[in-house]
């Protein structure tokens, strides 16, 4: 049992339900401001926030919740991944967290092909639960690596495979549920299953004609209540009738679903059309072949894509401009094969493109995974929204409907990136609503109005399978008649006469303007000359934290995709911790209500356990840069004030390094002194580190000075005529600035610039010292510059962007007239090279070297990669044959420059290589930090411990970023290599 108090002042009802709720669960009850932030809103537009949060760990506790929140009469929402985007999982009393604690799969019957699972279960590992069995749960909305069953069984579920599986409701076998009045009950069918609610019967034996008139017309009439499942002829069903009530009639404790079959051998056929609505033409015909999926594309879609991800995510493509992916299978390969071809035969067009199973049509599955997220900024960078996102119409009337409903947005100057769920006749869209201000709210309840008459004249429904929510539980009276809409009424109120369960949803809706976070957000302008530009944000903090549309990846365990986001989650499984929770914070604080300024504790709390590193920018479809924000916020919070001691111990790293290794001898002497425990613990708590790390060590001669001792000699053997040294190469050289490079040199070798970060000069020289001889026998003459360079990235981990600024001011000075000159910089530590290719241009946005330093600065993989002249014209790796590789890639590089090249150069060697997914843990300063150490070693137990201990006799461990192999060594006792040292000749 966990409270935590609320902030001053508190109601004292308030007090007395957040003191009753902790008495009465064994659970944790939160009704702090920064929990409610992160609570206030889910995947919607819709700020609503909580009284108290609570996170029940058991059945028990749940029913002592409801009954405690009769008895204080407090509104109660049920919540699961908070991926709803009608805003059906938000909420202004009790919020019930079921996700933390209550899910477990408690049963799966291969036999019978179902599963009992707690209402927290996360859709993925179901999923995984089940597939050793060769079965599935058949509906897989997009969102299932993090969206919960009672989530979907609230909302009617369905995904791209709806198609052949059908929706939420068409697998759901019976529910363990508590209503509005206490009453808990297991669903039943057939004769007597309404007798648990009293009158039920009644209601619909009053109301046949207008049920089976208005109700389950198309298979995704989703909004409202699904009445159809209590006629006598679909079974009297009240498990499938509560399959969508989103919450309002009861609270879900257990439910029981069906499993399918595993489908062998998916074919994808991509097929092209000049548009949306021609595509939505073809799909009755694609329907008549029974496949397993039909999804709609839009080209704008793909473009975002390429933009975000770069071109290569997008594999080749039919010629188009909208494109149905159509997902067939069969008993045999063949036999999918043909159906594919049979698809390809009737779907109307000449551009088709097959995709048998593999990384092509991985990659397009994921795009349309990514979707949510991706469509949350339109072609031109504009942010788009949810409201309108989930309309659908019977197939046959799509694409009339997408021709008409593409006229409606033009009308109002609004655009936004169709897809969807085609075959079902359900689209997706976000659209460019300008949500900032008041006017633009108004213009979105219009829009929203009109939207609704359009779908409504064509038979279709306001949800296809998000529900109403608070984005449309106002239209239904466009979508329905006054009679169905009196049904709904009444029968809340025999679930729930006193509406408690998720008020302002469905029945007495709130307005569809109601509510809205976004107009209520004060902008929050770039310091001028001072922090970062967000220039993709129109300079604003406020428009660059509102990025965040709540999908929830970051929730996501994908670390065996490749997706390093978000590792501090991972660790503790806690919402603050996640990339979503903290941007929820972050918003709260443009909005002022609930969480004050930037340096509020509910803001400081929130991003503690943020590591930097940077993963959620390339990892969160919607381009979430948490890294830069938590810099942003440490800058203006601590600007002109003393700072936490770690910042100025790890912060000003670079500088106590350069210091220690400037004076021969003084570096060897504070490796000893440090090297003795009870020092070095004196010395690590003074810092504000963790007593249980170990010291850094310094390089007993730093690079440069290694640099010009190496030239000398190799200087005076050239004079005297001597041979080489042994270990020099003969097809390249080495040059300091201003000298004639030593003979030998091959003609027309090409000058490459080894830049020598903080870490590579005057810790670890051992990976650079390699590079250059790496870099020489690939042909190239390396040069140095004529001093030093700091990134500055310690300074811009701890937020000290003043100091980070005038570092790179030098930087630039010192490497921009390499990189203007059209030079190669070759970076060393992957996480100074991110620096310079992406933190320096939103430092400087208007400075052209930095422009120039950001496209002429490589990794040595991106290099050796390259074509020629870039690349080398005639080197090959050595060959690493049998080698097992443990290779772990720095976020920064994941994040900013991607570890292909990497990889590629491996491949060329020949090496078996594992590559990790996720951070190392360690992230720069935030390992080493006090109050961090277990959160640090949680996250090397999601990937790098384990393979380490696991790695067989003889492996490598691969790690180019300096944090990787400190964290190796700290903490399994293995020393890593860095990619230059393998690829070394001898």
């Amino acid at each position: 049992m966990s409270t935590v108090s609320t902030n001053p002042p508190v109601a004292p009802e308030l007090t007395d339900l957040v003191a009753a709720l902790d008495r009465a669960i064994d659970g944790e009850v939160d009704a702090s401001a920064r929990r409610r932030s992160e609570y206030a809103t889910d995947a919607s537009n819709y700020r609503v926030p909580p009284q108290v949060v609570v996170f029940p760990r058991s059945t028990e506790d749940v029913l002592a919740i409801l009954a405690t929140a009769s008895a204080h009469a407090s509104p109660v929402t049920s919540r699961g991944g908070g991926t709803s985007v009608a805003g059906n999982a938000v909420g202004p009393g009790i919020v019930i967290d079921f996700s933390r604690h209550l899910n477990k799969i408690l049963e799966i019957d291969p036999v019978a092909r179902t599963a009992r699972v707690q209402p927290g279960v996360v859709m993925s590992d179901l999923q995984a639960a089940a597939k050793p069995h060769g079965l599935r749960f058949g509906p897989d909305p997009s969102t299932q690596a993090r969206a919960t069953l009672a989530g979907m069984i609230g909302n009617n579920a369905c995904g791209p495979h709806a198609v052949a599986y059908g929706r939420t409701v068409d697998n759901t076998i019976a529910l363990d549920v508590v209503d509005g009045t206490g009453r808990r009950f297991t669903t039943s069918t057939g004769s007597g299953a309404l007798d648990e609610i009293p009158g039920l019967a009644d209601l619909v034996r009053s109301r046949l004609a207008l049920i089976r008139t208005e109700f389950g017309r198309f298979g995704r009439q989703v909004s409202g209540y699904s009445l159809e499942h209590l006629l006598p002829e679909h079974g009297t069903d009240l498990a499938k009738f509560l399959v969508g009530t989103e919450g309002t009639l009861v609270t879900i404790l257990e439910a029981t679903v069906n499993l399918v079959p595993i489908p062998s051998s998916p074919v994808l056929v991509a097929l092209g059309y000049p548009d949306m609505p021609a595509a939505a033409d073809a799909v009755p015909a694609m329907l008549a072949h029974a496949p397993l999926a039909i999804e709609g594309l839009d080209a704008k879609l793909v473009d975002v894509v390429r933009a975000h991800k770069g071109a290569d995510s997008v594999p080749e493509l039919p010629p188009g401009a909208g494109w149905l992916l159509v997902e067939v299978g069969g008993e045999t390969p063949d036999a999918a094969l043909a159906s594919a071809q049979a698809i390809v035969a009737d779907s109307g067009t000449e551009a088709a493109r097959i995709m048998p199973p593999g990384p092509d049509a991985t990659a397009m599955w994921q795009i349309r995974a990514d979707g949510a997220g991706l469509a949350g900024r339109t072609a031109t960078g504009a942010q788009a929204w949810p409201g309108w996102e989930d309309a659908a119409v019977p197939p046959e009337r799509l694409g009339t409907y997408l021709r008409e409903f593409e006229a409606l947005m033009d009308s109002y100057g609004v655009s936004g990136l169709p897809y969807g769920h085609f075959g079902d006749g359900c689209i997706h869209v976000r659209i460019d609503f300008p949500m900032t201000d008041e006017a633009g709210a108004a213009q979105f309840r219009s829009f929203m109005l009109d939207a609704a008459r359009l779908v409504a004249s064509h038979g279709g429904s306001l949800s296809g399978e998000h529900g109403d929510g608070r984005a449309r539980g106002e239209l239904l009276p466009l979508m329905y008649s006054a009679e169905a809409i009196a049904a709904f009424e009444a029968v809340k109120a025999l679930f729930d006469p006193e509406d408690l369960l998720n008020p302002g949803v469905v029945v007495r809706p709130r307005a569809v303007d109601d509510d809205l976070r976004r107009p209520h957000a004060r902008p929050l302008p770039m310091l001028s000359g001072s922090g970062f530009a967000f220039a993709h944000d129109d300079g604003d903090f406020t428009t660059a934290v509102h990025r965040c549309v709540g999908v929830g990846k970051c929730r996501a365990d994908l670390t065996d995709a490749g997706s390093f986001m978000c590792p501090s989650y991972l660790a503790t499984r806690d919402e603050k911790n996640s990339t979503r929770g903290r941007a929820r914070v972050l918003q709260e604080m443009a909005n002022g209500a609930l969480v004050h300024g930037w340096d509020a504790p509910e803001v400081h709390d929130s991003l503690d356990l943020c590591l930097s590193c940077k993963a959620c920018s390339s990892d969160c479809p919607a381009g979430v840069d948490m890294a830069q924000y938590k810099s942003e916020v440490l800058h203006r919070s601590y600007r002109g004030r003393v700072r936490p001691i770690s910042h100025y111990a790890l912060g000003w790293l670079p500088r106590w390094a350069r210091l220690i290794t400037s004076v021969p001898g003084v570096s060897r002497l504070v490796n000893a002194v440090l090297g003795v425990r009870p020092i070095a613990k004196l010395v690590l708590a003074g810092g504000g580190m963790d007593t249980r790390r170990r010291m850094v060590t310094f390089a007993d001669e730093p690079l440069r000075r290694w640099w010009g001792r190496r030239a000398r000699d190799r200087s005076r053997g050239a004079r005297a005529g001597a041979a080489r040294d042994t270990a020099a190469p003969t097809t390249g050289a080495s040059s300091m600035p201003g000298q004639a490079p030593p003979s030998g040199i091959t003609s027309g070798s090409t000058e490459v610039l080894l830049w020598a970060d903080s870490f590579s000069e005057h810790l670890d020289t051992t990976g650079a010292r390699a590079m250059v001889e790496v870099l020489e026998q690939a042909g190239y003459t390396v040069r140095m510059p004529e001093a030093s360079a700091c990134c500055g990235l310690t300074w811009i981990s701890t937020g000290q962007l003043d100091g980070a600024r005038a570092r790179l001011r030098q930087t630039m000075d010192v490497l921009g007239p390499y990189a203007e000159a059209g030079i190669p910089i070759v970076g060393i530590e992957p996480s100074c090279t991110a620096v310079l290719r992406s933190d320096l241009p939103d430092l400087f946005p208007d400075d052209p070297r930095a422009a120039a330093l950001a496209k002429g600065t490589y990794t040595l993989a991106e290099l050796l990669t390259a074509p020629a002249p870039l690349g080398p014209a005639d080197w090959a790796p050595p060959q690493l044959s049998g080698l097992q590789v443990i290779a772990q890639p720095h976020c920064h590089q994941h994040a900013v420059m991607g570890y292909e090249a990497d990889l590629e150069v491996l491949r060329r060697a020949g090496a078996q290589v594992s590559t990790l997914g996720t951070c190392c843990g360690l992230a720069g300063n935030f390992g080493m930090e006090k109050g961090h150490y277990d959160v640090s070693v949680a996250v090397a137990e999601q990937a790098l411990l384990p393979a380490l201990r696991e790695a067989p006799e003889g492996a490598v461990y691969l790690a180019d970023g300096y944090s990787c192999r400190t964290q190796a060594q700290q903490l399994a006792g293995v020393t890593g290599m860095q990619l230059a040292q393998l690829l070394r000749r001898p």
